[in-house]
């Protein structure tokens, strides 16, 4: 069973990756494989950031508008 994904993780995997390609430690015949796996890592990461926003700004609005009281 895969564990499931948490933002820390998959940005701390999307550095790794990043620093594989900056100092070019990671071979051509895995290049395509990393680069895709990171934009699959940035679509999560993305996803979760407006996700959260959502969530935060739907939170601070029933703090400022509390039900019944109007």
């Amino acid at each position: 069973m895969e564990e499931k994904l948490t933002y820390e993780a998959a940005y701390a995997e999307l550095a790794a990756i990043a620093k594989e390609i900056e100092n070019e430690t990671i071979s051509v015949d895995a290049l395509a494989t990393k680069v895709n796996r990171a934009s699959e890592l940035i679509t999560f990461c993305q996803g979760k950031l407006k996700s959260t926003e959502s969530e935060v700004n739907k939170i601070i609005s029933q703090m400022e508008n509390p039900a019944g009281s109007e």
